[in-house]
């Protein structure tokens, strides 16, 4: 079998030369994109932000190789409606375009709202980093959304034993989850943020800072709690499918990080 020529170019078109290897690809593509991409918000207001993207497709045996720069075609096509909704629509276009059995896609971004301090009202930009993860092979494709979010947690141990204070630390919590109906990243966020001891604000004044402090120092919470906290806001919500959570705290007074995790199969729980 010869090379096929571009009829614009005349240039052989090498990828698709026949490979007699007999060995299927499972992903084959671009990674690490640094890309502008434009991502739906809650209040409207759709925000510019700058993505890490991975895009892969399946590849029979017998062809040698894919066309890289149609990724970039299509990632160009898509890129002013980053949203959950979109995502089945760009991995149709992959396998379509580049004739696969299935597609993946991967976008990890920084994402940014608005948060008033809680006593001074002082707005300031809380960053998130957020990914949204997509595989379609037959039929409906399978999406899932990550949000990381930083947390603030008292030990209970530590103002269990102590005459005074107690240590805490800062730490982050990241969501999975699979999902049956549309939802809004900032309320997924939200969730985290109202399972911890005290949140994490970008900008305190003093006021805010006492009202933080004490906040958490009544509100004493393990790694375990956090996880048990988001658990149960997720499992009441029926938008959500399957989820796992990880919590770790970056210890204020060991030399370690404390960890925990788990995964749940919603439905099943409910």
């Amino acid at each position: 079998m010869t090379s096929e020529r571009l009829p614009d170019s005349g240039m052989a078109d090498v990828q698709n030369r026949p490979d007699t290897r007999r060995i299927n690809i499972d992903k084959v593509g671009v990674k690490d994109i640094r890309y502008p991409v434009t991502v739906r918000a809650k209040n409207r207001n759709d925000q510019r932000t700058v993505a890490s993207v991975n895009m892969y497709v399946s590849l029979p045996h017998q062809y040698k190789g894919t066309h890289m720069s149609r990724f970039i075609e299509i990632l160009a096509r898509h890129r002013h409606s980053i949203s959950i909704r979109s995502v089945s629509t760009i991995l149709s276009d992959m396998k379509q375009r580049l004739n696969a059995d299935s597609a993946h896609l991967e976008l990890s971004f920084p994402y940014f709202i608005e948060k008033k301090a809680p006593v001074s009202g002082e707005v300031s930009l809380m960053e998130y980093n957020c990914a949204i993860r997509g595989t379609q092979k037959n039929g409906r494709p399978d999406i899932s959304v990550s949000v990381t979010v930083p947390i603030t947690t008292l030990c209970p141990c530590s103002k269990e034993i102590s005459a005074c204070g107690a240590h805490n630390q800062r730490g982050q919590v990241t969501v999975t989850v699979e999902f049956k109906k549309f939802f809004w990243m900032e309320d997924l966020i939200r969730m985290v943020e109202t399972s911890c001891s005290a949140e994490v604000f970008s900008l305190l004044k003093r006021a805010d800072e006492k009202f933080v402090t004490e906040t958490a120092y009544q509100n004493p919470m393990f790694v375990e709690d956090v996880v048990r906290e988001v658990a149960i806001k997720l499992l009441a919500d029926e938008t959500f499918t399957r989820f796992s959570i990880a919590a770790e705290n970056f210890e204020s007074i060991h030399n370690h990080s404390a960890y925990a995790f788990l995964e749940l199969d919603a439905e099943s729980r409910r």
